[in-house]
Order: structure tokens, then C-alpha cells, then sequence
């Protein structure tokens, strides 16, 4: 039998959804004005920034980007093409490729960044009191260590 959602639970679905859909396309339309680069795009170029020399397995950037392998091959070959991320056999066993973030990237990973944070501050939160921040966080904490089990690859 289905347990259909309440007036509540209905209510904050859409509204969840709703938020979820607008703020993604306002940090869209932000990178693509002030980089050319896809919100999805810029977040392989951060988790690789925050990897130990810039690089990662392309599976495990995958994993950090919350992207299937395939939407990320073809994502890195978009910032492959603009000299942002190269590619390499992994020094660790050569049969894996290791994503590199090239200094190219970074330099423009490092002028693109203020204006990225300044529109989540903007739509997320500067809208929120410390104590709302602190619950979304452990409400995101909560959804996400649920989903973790049906992800391809280990949560970041």
C-alpha cells in the first residue's frame, strides 16, 4: 500500500524541489556569465583543487563530484579541451586514469571562485539564521547517510 505524503510532507517536497532546481540554475547562470563553466563542472575542478596535487582517480572524483563515471568522462574532456584538467595513466598501477588540475585551471578556478561563493552566500546563506544553517546541515547529513548505500562509489 502507498504511503501517500501528507499536506506537510507535500508541501515541503515541492518547496524542497522548487529550491533545490532555482538555486542550481542561479549558481548556473553565475559560473556560465562569469566563466563559461557549468555549476557541475566547476565542483570537478574544486574537489581536484582540494586533492593532494590537484589529482584524483577519475573514479574517485566521480565519487567527490556526485557524478556517474560517464557524465564525468565527458565533462572532463569539456575542461580538458580549455587546458583546465589533463589526464594520466596512475602512477600508482597504470591500468587508472588520474584527473589533473592544470595550472591553467587553477588560476581560473581561483578568479572564479569569489563571485561563486559570493552567489551562495546571496541565495542560501545570507537568508539564514546560524541556527537554520546548523539544521540544514544536519537535516542534508541525515538524507544524504541514507542515500549513501544506493551511490556508486564512497560519499566525500
Amino acid at each position: 500500500m502507498t504511503r501517500w505524503l501528507d499536506d506537510d510532507e507535500q508541501r515541503t517536497w515541492r518547496a524542497f524541489n522548487a529550491t533545490a532546481e532555482m538555486l542550481y540554475a542561479e549558481l548556473d547562470r553565475q559560473l556560465q556569465r562569469d566563466a563559461g563553466l557549468t555549476h557541475a563542472s566547476y565542483i570537478v575542478l574544486a574537489m581536484l583543487s582540494e586533492a593532494p596535487d590537484r589529482s584524483l582517480r577519475m573514479s574517485e572524483l566521480a565519487a567527490r563530484a556526485n557524478s556517474s563515471p560517464s557524465r564525468l568522462s565527458h565533462a572532463v574532456a569539456r575542461l580538458q579541451e580549455r587546458g583546465w584538467i589533463r589526464r594520466e595513466p596512475d602512477p600508482r598501477d597504470g591500468r587508472g586514469t588520474v584527473a589533473v588540475l592544470t595550472d591553467a585551471g587553477w588560476d581560473m578556478l581561483v578568479a572564479t571562485a569569489p563571485g561563486h561563493v559570493a552567489a551562495v552566500r546571496e541565495h542560501l546563506f545570507d537568508r539564514l539564521t546560524p541556527e537554520q544553517v546548523r539544521s540544514l546541515g544536519e537535516i542534508c547529513d541525515v538524507v544524504l547517510n541514507g542515500l549513501i548505500p544506493k551511490r556508486v562509489g564512497p560519499a566525500c
